[in-house]
């Protein structure tokens, strides 16, 4: 099997990669000539939008990984930062699917985002492939419409598309929220997030990495979308408790309020970053378990282990 994986030097892409290489022939299609490992055939296809030529990447390729996104940018200086999100994220996946349909590619694994569901889950009520999307910001809207683009191109064509949302993706290398948490606990400051009472879904880099190759070769994967994750959801104050027994140091929590720190984070501009440590956002799995079979070969803790002894996080 031929499979294509765009975004090859992600975060993502780099681990899909690594795995999906030692099975298969991997083409790693990249936006410059930037280094990428020997062992991937490295394809310079240059900025994805929808004039993007993928005819090169695609020759004799049965399936295409697509990972290629515009994500959440902290200083936005765009003037119209939706038309930017819907030029990579809509306009150019949809280029490139119908090109892959054109060049004879078999099926295309989408990684969109649990984001188009939204940003916080009732307690108690997991969000699942059924629950209405509330895309809450740009990236989000975005990922919606280039799902529904998508699904009706497949319906025309009958390329089988295959839709993936993951919640936050951690693991060695990892960068932004996720890498600050961890910086934060490594360097023993008291966090006030004791009495904090949520569940959200996290996946691991591995996990999803094994998901995706499931999704790559499983006959029922066709035409569906999933929601991932390590199948274990954790409060904030049990996440960073194990991030600290990861990184051996004692975790430091104190005990403030939720509804406190939201107050104070709303004065200082930051309530939704508050509202993403204090609230609620889990995924149920039970569709990838039940149609595919699929359960995460990688616990929690060896998922937090193995992200730690990744290397420096920026």
């Amino acid at each position: 099997m031929n499979i294509l994986v765009t975004g090859a030097s992600g975060f993502v892409g780099q681990a899909v990669c690594a795995q999906l290489s030692t099975r298969f022939k991997v083409s790693a299609a990249r936006r410059s000539a930037a280094t990428t490992p020997e062992r991937y055939a490295g394809i310079t296809v240059g900025p994805t939008n929808q004039a993007t030529d993928w005819t090169s990447a695609l020759r004799d390729q049965d399936v295409v990984i697509h990972l290629v996104a515009r994500v959440h940018v902290m200083k936005d200086l765009s003037r119209d930062p939706l038309a930017e999100f819907r030029a990579v994220n809509v306009a150019g996946s949809l280029n490139l699917a119908r090109q892959a349909t054109e060049a004879g590619v078999k099926r295309m694994i989408f990684v969109s985002s649990v984001k188009v569901n939204g940003e916080h889950s009732l307690p108690g009520q997991p969000l699942t492939e059924e629950s209405v999307p509330a895309p809450s910001d740009f990236y989000g809207v975005s990922k919606l419409e280039a799902e529904i683009a998508l699904r009706r191109l497949a319906q025309e064509t009958g390329l089988e598309l295959v839709i993936i949302r993951p919640p936050l993706v951690y693991g060695p290398g990892v960068k932004a929220n996720f890498a600050a948490l961890v910086r934060a606990v490594k360097g023993g400051w008291p966090l006030p997030l004791a009495w904090v009472d949520n569940q959200r879904s996290l996946v691991g880099l591995d996990n999803l990495v094994s998901f995706i190759e499931t999704c790559t070769l499983h006959p029922q994967a066709a035409g569906q979308t999933f929601l991932v994750s390590d199948g274990n959801d954790l409060s904030t104050p049990e996440l960073i408790r194990r991030i600290a027994q990861a990184a051996k140091v004692p975790s430091r929590l104190l005990p403030i309020p939720a509804w406190l720190l939201e107050a104070g984070a709303s004065v200082l501009g930051k309530r939704e970053a508050a509202r993403r440590l204090c609230g609620n956002l889990q995924v149920d799995i039970a569709k990838a378990r039940n149609l595919l079979g699929w359960l995460p070969p990688c616990s929690v803790d060896e998922g937090l282990r193995r992200t730690l002894a990744g290397g420096a996080m920026q």
